[in-house]
């Protein structure tokens, strides 16, 4: 079995979180700059298998698709052309900056830490990822 990479898109930075390879727990991998995404992607691919891409779908509250899909779907048409045989899942990633921050808060991170973007970033890739393997598992409750 693959490890599920989940991906959250920014103009500037990227949050990457990962699954172990049962696919039972998700963890925060890194930040990387927007810029440098694919080349990450072309080096973690290459030692390390992937079963699917998560990437964060932004939309608003009206459950339309929000600004920020001016950027994410180019990415996420190249990530497509790029490696085909890798399937991705879109996931609402609305709140999860900040549930990431107030998350930052209850774990009892000072102000300082908490203006860390590329940690908020992580935390809501973590976040996105978290989301679909919990929707994975309600699926397969109702199908067995």
């Amino acid at each position: 079995m693959g490890r599920i990479l989940a991906i959250d898109y920014g103009q500037k930075r990227v949050g990457i979180a990962v699954s172990d390879e049962l696919q039972l727990i998700a963890n925060g991998l890194c930040t990387v700059p927007a810029k440098e995404i694919f080349s990450f992607l072309k080096t973690y691919l290459a030692n390390e298998k992937v079963e699917l891409f998560v990437v964060g779908e932004a939309k608003t509250l009206n459950n339309t698709a929000s600004s920020a899909s001016s950027y994410i779907e180019p990415f996420v048409k190249k990530l497509t052309s790029l490696y085909p045989e890798i399937p991705i899942v879109r996931i609402d990633e609305r709140f999860t900056s900040k549930i990431a921050f107030q998350t930052m808060i209850d774990i009892g991170l000072s102000k300082k830490a908490r203006r860390n973007k590329a940690l908020i970033d992580t935390i809501s890739a973590t976040i996105i990822l978290q989301s679909y393997m919990e929707s994975k598992d309600i699926v397969k409750q109702y199908t067995n």
